[in-house]
């Protein structure tokens, strides 16, 4: 009887796999030797000796790790487009890396012969870049020489503008064919059709005016069922392969239909998700709010175990260097840039959002902008849900402790600090953004000092040649400059330890995704998402974490990926 009661004790305690090495948990920066997992979730966390006892002859798969680089959670990315980023090529065009000559006599002649060839109804392409185009923006009549009898979009590599040929505008009902002009400059609600000399629209649309425009695609045809799970798929591979199982889509109507809410559910249904996908309903300030709370709402039925859908993403404004964010002081030439909502509509919306059990996930970029998110949240939210804030390019002193006092969340990155030397004098010397505020821009730091959780995010593909892995973020996060660049760090004071940007990178991203009490750390209990990384990046220099890579990707301890 003892020996089959100690047979059982064996059986019971034995692990399926055990790690030994440098393991970082991201709980309270502890660095532990050893971790033991059975059915896919840790069971043991601590020193080797406590480990080796899980370990049974033939069936435990021992791996050790010491001295090879760090153990570490899996990363989580808070907040980036890659059901955009992975779809357009397959379903459109890319102009990324191309000047306004090139676009015109290269980019989109091809995209027009790729259309005629699948008989495709709308062109759509991505990532021509608004400050290499000042000046040389393409026009309608532009696009009209090359294509006029199937419609063009095209947005710049921000998502926040769009050019768009005659026919596009005729679809929108932003113009007749005979040039009878319908809808004119800030007609559209948080955007600006900018209008030629001519009195009739030059096909250059910012903001909500180019998201308005976008929904009269032909997206079901353009964007299946089917092509949302070959975008997921690709989305999988891109994100273990660099080490993220956490992942927030900025946009998961993007297409304005529900394929990819639909795709992702049938995909984890057949046992095809290896890693936490958040979606978010985007909602634009020129829908009717009612109606679409009532779909953002009907989408939850798509949540499964590793897909998430529990958050609404509004836009407040625009990017301050496109000089659509929402500011104070106001920009040199007097404007304040475009505010979509009022702080009372915020309220309301966050008000009836939050009722419905769903988090508030909103762009914001100028500090004004920021204000009436706080106090929206502030006034309006429950702070159970975690309501986030989403870049946050500038942030007024008081709003910092609202932020703390109402458990709001902030996505961010230093992504946009490895500008070389020069960029801050540019953004002066064009008037991109108010005085004082050229080369303080998206801060990190401060929320850590301030007792906010901060998380990591990439916004790709929006921020095309800056890093997308964890390490590459980790890097400019701790240095401030991407190497190889010729720049010195915007703002040396938000700077992180090393052990801070792997905070915002994982613990916090579950935090964000409110699952840490499942992932994100190395803890007894939790499912064994985690990392073999070749390179020591809690000790190596500086200058060369980027260059970490994931040997192996786990994932509810099962490898997933491997160089």
């Amino acid at each position: 009887m003892t020996n089959r009661i100690m047979n059982q004790e064996i059986i019971n305690k034995s692990a399926d796999l055990v790690v030994y090495g440098k393991i970082f948990t991201s709980e309270n920066n502890q660095i532990v030797e050893a971790f033991a997992v059975k059915d896919g979730k840790y069971i043991y966390v601590g020193d080797k000796k406590g480990a080796e006892a899980y370990i049974e002859a033939g069936k435990t798969e021992v791996v050790d790790y010491t001295g090879k680089g760090l153990v570490m959670p899996s990363c989580g990315n808070g907040h980036a487009h890659y059901s955009i980023g992975v779809a357009l090529p397959i379903v459109g065009a890319v102009a990324i890396g191309k000047d306004p000559e090139a676009f015109l006599n290269e980019i989109v002649p091809a995209a027009v012969k790729k259309a005629r060839e699948t008989g495709a109804t709308c062109i759509f392409g991505f990532g021509w870049n608004y400050i290499n185009y000042m000046g040389k923006i393409p026009t309608r009549q532009q696009l009209d020489a090359i294509c006029s009898d199937i419609p063009i979009y095209f947005a710049d590599d921000e998502g926040h503008k769009g050019l768009a040929n005659t026919l596009m505008l005729v679809k929108a009902g932003i113009m007749k064919e005979d040039g009878t002009v319908l809808k004119k400059g800030g007609d559209i609600r948080g955007g600006e059709i900018v209008m030629g000399e001519d009195g009739t629209p030059t096909g250059f649309l910012k903001e909500q005016a180019g998201t308005y425009t976008r929904s009269f695609i032909d997206t079901e045809k353009l964007y299946p069922v089917d092509i949302a799970k070959v975008v997921i798929q690709k989305t999988q591979e891109h994100l273990l392969a660099e080490g993220y199982t956490m992942y927030i889509d900025g946009w998961g109507n993007y297409f304005f239909n529900d394929n990819f809410f639909k795709a992702a559910q049938q995909m984890d249904q057949a046992g095809n998700m290896n890693f936490m996908l958040g979606l978010t309903y985007e909602i634009e300030s020129w829908m009717n709010v009612e109606e679409h709370l009532k779909k953002a709402a009907d989408v939850q039925k798509y949540a499964t175990a590793h897909v998430k859908t529990n958050w609404l993403k509004l836009f407040m404004d625009g990017t301050v260097e496109g000089r659509t964010g929402f500011v104070d002081p106001l920009y040199p030439d007097g404007h304040q840039g475009l505010a979509n909502w009022t702080e009372e509509e915020l309220t309301d919306i966050t008000r009836k959002t939050n009722a419905l059990g769903i988090t508030m996930h909103i762009h914001t970029m100028g500090n004004k902008a920021v204000n009436y998110v706080v106090s929206a949240y502030a006034n309006g939210g429950k702070d159970e849900l975690r309501n986030t804030l989403v870049h946050v390019r500038n942030v007024n002193e008081e709003d910092y402790k609202r932020m703390a006092d109402h458990n709001m969340y902030i996505t961010a990155g230093m992504l946009w600090h490895h500008c070389p030397t020069w960029a801050a004098d540019f953004i002066r010397e064009h008037a991109l953004a108010p005085a004082g505020q050229e080369g303080k821009s998206y801060p990190m730091k401060s929320y850590f000092d301030k007792g906010i959780h901060v998380t990591s995010h990439t916004d790709f593909p929006a921020l095309s040649g800056s890093p997308d892995d964890p390490f590459g973020v980790m890097e400019l996060a701790v240095t401030g400059v991407l190497t190889g660049e010729n720049g010195e760090p915007w703002w040396p004071e938000e700077l992180l330890t090393r052990e801070q940007a792997i905070v915002s990178l994982t613990i916090n991203v579950a935090k964000q995704m409110l699952i840490e009490n499942e992932r994100g750390s190395i803890s007894e209990g939790k499912y064994a998402d985690f990392l073999l990384v070749n390179k020591d990046v809690l000790t190596c220099p500086a200058a060369e974490i980027h260059e970490a890579k994931p040997a192996a990707t786990y994932f509810e301890g099962k490898k997933v990926y491997s160089m």
